[in-house]
């Protein structure tokens, strides 16, 4: 750490917030505690409400579930005495439907739901989905694009006068001006579309509960601008930001602070008295300036004329270091929003800025002019939230869940629903950083993790509450499979590290990596009565793995059904560079303990490795070695993930940019570095094709590019070609996976409703039943005794044992293997 870093961490930690348990209950605490938040007046009147204290709006089915931000905000809120109600999915056509629970008496909570609703409705290229997995029979068209703004502007209609605050992932990822990869331009920050008076951003239990009460008290929400994590709108020169101090950093390549100069004139005991010191020769008298011929030196006296003036302000004393206001009382101006969309070098400088502002130990204040001459405004964003602690995880997960969808959507299967309802979420954050990842930006780089016996406090109540639980629990995770109780192990050093990554480009010396807490874990949740598998489903960070044997062979002995998913993304250090990513080298180590501790429990299983394609920072070159990578290692993907730029991420200031935000952004040739961005549908569709190497449609394609590029020695028909020369009967288009995956608008889709509507499942031996046009997609074809049939290619998505989700409805028979087609659930690399 450089010496100020050192200097500011032996005197910093993490600020003490007020513990969510501390407040005075509202009055309506005497009205206990509903079953499901209620969503119309008759719920109200039958728990004998004449009005809800708050109303949530989301764009998301209403499943109470700690899974899903709107029940989790609203039990914490009813657990602080708060009377709440939900509006799901509502008609934003009009503001009646944002009627239908009165009057709020203090303000509506709007959020988009657990996912942004453009990822939710829009492919990476930019194609409508026809499926979304948080709406009762997976039907898309639910909800509106960028529904935050329009359900924040139906509720201004509804009830003009009544605050509103916005929260969720959508509205925390667009606090600053950000790329808009839809429109493929910059767009202001949320809160000037949307006209909500705030923003709160982040995991949101600490600062909805404190504004709830300040406006329970009877304070504007005007004046409520210093709550952490959230965001407001402040008019330029607004009284109340006095006292603040401003950092000026709208511009790059600016020089850097001018030290005084030393006045020629001034004797060394002069020069010496003004640093607070003394000239100990001349004290001595071993040094006379005045010469012996009586010769007197110059003199410079005050101007007489001049002396009635007002005498300036002496320069401050100068002691070599930079002395810096304090960071609580410190705002750091942000290229306005009239800059950074027409200027990209800005864009990337702003986002770099706000990246490292992002430590809730140090961070400090952002704000962001939008608008020119006196209707200027100023987005202020306060620094990030205090994250909770064990006891206050442990609170939030206890409350009273009714852990299923609410009764009004009767049989309709919500798929998001059905893919978590039997998995435990035992922490949040990610100190990973990588790029193309929003999961830093929202929930923070410090581990926030539950107790253990809080977690098997919810297996067990799954075991006991939980409709169709046949005892297999499908995941024991969160942002990442691994992370369970990690972080430094300095606390001080923590408050002022301001790296985006514990892990990159090496594991930080500092990081506490012990997996024994989750490995106890594992082992006493496996035990429970009742229990007969816990499975990983969350994605495994790898290189800490690697770290930990004892752990890697825990999970690969007891927790593994079947497969185990991780993520290396590629093999080319110029894109594991961008992203943030280990080496292949990693994966490597981390395959090789996989398949020996396979191999001594006596168990056949399968290492699923993901990569993207079309990343920042991604040559064709790469891409081709990844190709002859995968062929050379067995794997034919069926499924591609392809960059997608969400916004506020790393990687999408450098898709818009085109430089590498992870270091300095200069103008000047030779300072910044560029990045090589992969645009145009023809170059996004040639390094998909990369990856689905195998499929006879994109062959034509990666010929001529395999000779463009000089290596048409890769085409041929031996084992060591990537692609042959032949070339069979097909239609010679291009399907993406997603849209194969996806069903036409209309139809029932795979897991959520075929054969639901009757209450039954739909197996492979009843596709003759229903008919094609309902046949379940992922049933695979396979020979007799559930085999793939001889010749079959296995891939890493197709001919794998299905594995034990316990997902299967009580008395079924079987258990569905987990869904390829759609993964609402973002899960940490």
């Amino acid at each position: 750490m450089s010496d100020l870093t050192t200097e500011f961490a032996a005197q910093a930690a993490i600020p003490r917030a007020k513990p969510l348990d501390s407040y005075k209950p509202f009055w309506a605490k005497r009205f206990g505690t509903a079953k499901f938040l209620p969503t119309s007046r008759a719920e109200m009147d039958a728990l004998g409400w004449d009005s809800c204290d708050i109303v949530i709006v989301t764009g998301d089915a209403y499943v109470d579930h700690p899974s899903f931000g709107m029940a989790v905000i609203g039990r914490v809120l009813e657990n602080q005495g708060f009377r709440v109600g939900i509006i799901a999915q509502p008609d934003w056509h009009s503001a009646e439907p944002f009627k239908a629970l009165g009057k709020p008496n203090l303000f509506w909570g709007v959020a988009a739901g657990n996912m942004d609703s453009m990822i939710n409705r829009y492919t990476a290229d930019r194609k409508i989905r026809s499926d979304d997995a948080y709406t009762p029979g997976g039907q898309g068209g639910a909800r509106p694009d960028r529904c935050s703004a329009v359900y924040a502007q139906r509720c201004r209609e509804a009830f003009k006068d009544v605050p509103i605050v916005m929260g969720g992932i959508e509205a925390s990822l667009r606090r600053i001006a950000h790329y808009d990869y839809w429109s493929d331009k910059v767009r202001r920050a949320i809160l000037m579309d949307a006209k909500a008076d705030l923003l709160v951003y982040g995991n949101a239990e600490r600062a909805i509960v404190e504004v709830a009460h300040r406006l329970a008290a009877r304070e504007p929400i005007a004046s409520i601008t210093d709550v952490r994590g959230t965001a407001f709108v402040r008019k330029r020169h607004d009284p109340t930001a006095q006292g603040w101090f401003e950092l000026d950093s709208t511009e790059v390549d600016q020089p850097g602070r001018i030290d005084q100069h030393i006045n020629p004139y001034l004797t060394t005991g002069q020069l010496a008295a003004d640093n607070g010191a003394t000239c100990a020769m001349e004290e001595a008298g071993a040094f006379n300036p005045t010469p012996s011929d009586g010769s007197k030196p110059i003199r410079i006296v005050p101007n007489p004329a001049l002396a009635a003036k007002t005498p300036a302000k002496p320069l401050p004393e100068r002691s070599g270091k930079i002395v810096m206001p304090p960071r609580d009382r410190t705002v750091i101006r942000l290229p306005s929003y009239e800059q950074v969309k027409d200027d990209p070098v800005l864009y990337a400088h702003a986002n770099r800025v706000l990246h490292l502002e992002t430590n809730p130990g140090n961070a400090r204040a952002l704000v962001q002019r939008h608008g020119e001459g006196p209707g200027a405004q100023d987005v202020w964003i306060n620094p990030p939230p205090i994250p909770l602690t064990t006891s206050e995880m442990d609170m939030v997960f206890d409350l009273p869940y009714a852990r299923a969808p609410h009764p009004k959507y009767g049989d309709a299967v919500i798929p998001a629903w059905d893919m978590i309802r039997f998995s435990v979420n035992i922490m949040r954050g990610c100190f990973g950083g990588c790029t193309f990842c929003s999961i830093t930006e929202h929930e923070g780089r410090i581990i926030q993790s539950r107790s253990e016996a809080s977690v098997l406090k919810e297996i067990e109540d799954i075991r006991d509450k939980v409709k169709g639980f046949t005892g297999v629990i499908s995941d024991l995770g969160g942002p990442t499979a691994n992370m369970y109780r990690l972080g430094c192990s300095s606390k001080a050093i923590e408050a002022a590290c301001r790296k985006p990554s514990c892990v990159y480009p090496t594991i930080c010396s500092n990081l506490h990596t012990d997996h024994g807490p989750l490995v106890r874990m594992y082992r006493r949740a496996r035990a429970l009565p009742g229990i007969k598998k816990i499975l990983i489903g969350s994605g495994l960070r790898y290189d800490l793995a690697v770290r930990a044997p004892e752990y890697v062979k825990e999970l690969v002995t007891h927790h593994v059904g079947g497969y185990l998913k991780i993520a290396p993304e590629h093999t080319e250090q110029g894109p594991l560079s961008k992203m943030m990513k280990p080496g292949i080298g990693t994966y490597d180590r981390f395959k090789q303990m996989f398949e020996q501790f396979s191999e001594e429990a006596g168990k056949k299983q399968y290492l699923i490795p993901y990569f993207i394609a079309a990343h920042p920072g991604t040559t064709d070159e790469d891409m081709m070695n990844l190709a002859v990578w995968l062929k050379r290692n067995g794997f034919k993907a069926d499924q591609v993930q392809t960059f997608y730029p969400s916004p506020m991420a790393t990687a999408t200031a450098m898709y818009h940019s085109g430089l590498n935000t992870l270091k300095g952004i200069s103008r000047q040739p030779g300072r910044g570095e560029s990045v090589d961005i992969v645009k145009g549908e023809k170059r996004r569709r040639l390094h998909k094709a990369f990856l689905r190497y195998h499929d006879p449609n994109n062959w034509p394609l990666l010929r001529d590019a395999l000779k463009a590029m000089g290596r048409a020695d890769l085409i041929g028909n031996g084992q060591h070609h990537l692609i042959p020369t032949y070339q069979p009967a097909t239609d010679g288009g291009y399907d993406s996976a997603r849209r194969k995956n996806s069903t036409k608008a209309g139809t029932k889709t795979s897991v959520v409703t075929v054969g639901r509507a009757s209450g039954q499942r739909v197996t492979g031996q009843r596709h003759a039943e229903i008919g094609d046009t309902q046949r379940d997609p992922r049933d695979l074809p396979r020979g007799s005794g559930g085999q793939p049939r001889r010749g079959q290619i296995l891939t890493q998505h197709t001919g794998l044992p299905p594995r034990q989700t316990g997902a299967g409805r009580a008395g079924s028979g079987a258990s569905r293997p987990a869904s390829k087609s759609a993964r609402p659930v973002k899960k940490g690399r």
